[in-house]
């Protein structure tokens, strides 16, 4: 009785921080100390290292168990591409001449949290590799397949993703478009998926040299492989990455190529699937190897010059360096070479962001037509100052955060600073653009350590983009949180 009248005696405000108290207090003792709260908080954390923002895992498992993790799933995934594929499992079938209509399909799939599409290609042959048609930008796979004719094409290989707000022109890995390497992707071994000159889907870890003996005639670079000669590499778990968009390639012994796109980091629409998930899809469709494509924002589908699919990028379609396009008449398509000679490569970011810029703008001309009111002075004092004016833009992807100081009523940004871009990193997965006007501070993401470096054109010119990781500032302070740990080469993003 004492302690109702003592709470009829509290404001609705007072009670409201109690009950948020009482229940934080026990969602902190079921996350930390109990064994399905552990579970769950290393799920999240899987979730959030395949993403550009992996500093969160720090809160929910702590920094020595996130960096076993990073570890650990990078291992995995580079055992997952060893073991030697064996071609004589799948028999293409001769090109027969077909119609548009005849030489796809594309059916709605969905399952636990996730939509997305399944498009089946009948003739492997028909795939090529298209890549951007200038240098200095990537190109919308919308625009690749409305210039080039296509009949359909998904996005392909990863790619150096500053701020999450990259350009789509400097490729992670390798790539190849009609027998010719474009991009050489540092040298050694790369996660591969191409396809050869008769059309067999190859999955798995090569080098250039291998490629060329297998005679691989469209390629990009990621990972990991999933199905190897008909049997699952993923038989316990969910494959550790999470729920997250994903783009991922199969082939069936007749030959036929199947794509998957799913939709995903849209919680009204499709959170993502697992690479379980996926790789489960394939297995029922009678897939003898898959692997997975670039993820996260970028993954994506067109047909027919309509975007089909729904990506997670605040600005719709991302400007990408490589995809996969299906063509009725893939002879007669002509890939030139945007990197040759070009003796550095700029990946963009923030700074240079076209809607990214256009947002600032936006927001500037509204600021400018709604001045915040000045503070008026108490009776007695001295007037005040001017009010402060808007903080800038800071959340990162990719390895860095822009960070903008506050601006005062007269001069510059106080302590204003960019910190250093870093590489896109990755798997399947990609962050959240990053969002202007926002105060304060976000952390970025490390880059990929122990992964693919952003490659040079095949002349062996070298990026200026590398593959670093740096965490962001707090607004104007100028102070940068510790470094995140090395992680698989994500834009990021299976």
């Amino acid at each position: 009785m004492q302690l109702r009248i003592w709470l009829d005696g509290w404001s609705w405000y007072k009670k409201w921080l109690m009950a948020l108290s009482v229940l934080a207090f026990a969602c902190s003792t079921f996350l930390y100390w109990t064994p399905p709260g552990t579970f769950i908080r290393e799920k999240l954390a899987e979730t959030v290292i395949m993403t550009q923002h992996r500093w969160y895992a720090w809160v929910l498992v702590g920094g020595d168990e996130r960096e076993r993790m990073v570890q650990a799933l990078w291992t995995r995934i580079e055992e997952m591409g060893e073991a030697e594929q064996q071609f004589d499992m799948v028999t293409v079938t001769p090109r027969q001449t077909r119609s548009k209509e005849e030489l796809i399909r594309v059916e709605d799939i969905s399952g636990s949290g996730y939509k997305g599409k399944m498009m089946w290609v009948y003739d492997p042959t028909s795939i090529r590799m298209v890549v951007p048609a200038k240098p200095g930008m990537g190109e919308r796979i919308t625009e690749m397949v409305e210039r080039t004719g296509a009949v359909a094409g998904v996005n392909a290989g990863g790619f150096d993703d500053p701020d999450g707000l990259g350009n789509g022109f400097a490729p992670i890995g390798m790539i190849v478009s009609d027998s010719e390497l474009l991009y050489d992707g540092g040298g050694g071994k790369q996660p591969i998926v191409g396809f050869t000159a008769e059309g067999k889907l190859v999955v798995g870890n090569y080098t250039i040299e291998e490629l060329r003996s297998l005679q691989v005639k469209e390629a990009a670079s990621f990972y990991p492989r999933v199905i190897l000669d008909g049997k699952p590499l993923i038989t316990s778990g969910d494959g550790g990455t999470g729920k997250q968009p994903r783009t991922a390639v199969g082939q069936k012994a007749d030959g036929t190529v199947i794509f998957i796109v799913i939709d995903g980091r849209q919680a009204n629409w499709s959170i993502g699937a697992t690479l379980r998930e996926v790789q489960d899809l394939f297995l029922a469709q009678g897939v003898i190897n898959a692997g997975f494509l670039d993820g996260g924002a970028s993954s994506e589908l067109v047909v027919g010059g309509e975007l089909v699919t729904r990506p997670s990028s605040r600005y719709g379609e991302r400007r990408l360096p490589s995809a996969f396009l299906v063509f009725d008449d893939p002879d007669s398509v002509v890939v030139t070479n945007p990197w040759a000679g070009l003796a550095k490569i700029d990946p963009g970011g923030a700074a240079s962001h076209p809607e990214f810029q256009e947002e600032l703008r936006r927001q500037r001309e509204q600021a400018a037509r709604n001045p915040a009111p000045k503070a008026e002075a108490p009776a007695g004092s001295a007037g005040g100052d001017g009010a402060p004016g808007a903080t800038g833009a800071g959340a990162g992807k990719g390895g860095s955060t822009v960070t903008s100081g506050t601006y005062g009523a007269d001069g510059p940004p106080a302590g204003a600073a960019q910190q250093p871009a870093g590489g896109r990193g990755g798997a399947a997965g990609q962050a959240p653009q990053a969002t202007p006007g926002a105060a304060g501070s976000a952390p970025g993401s490390g880059a990929a350590g122990g992964s693919p470096a952003a490659g040079a054109p095949a002349g062996g010119a070298a990026p200026a983009a590398a593959a670093g990781a740096a965490t962001g500032a707090a607004a104007g302070s100028g102070s940068a949180r510790p470094a995140t740990p090395a992680a698989p080469p994500q834009t990021v993003q299976p």
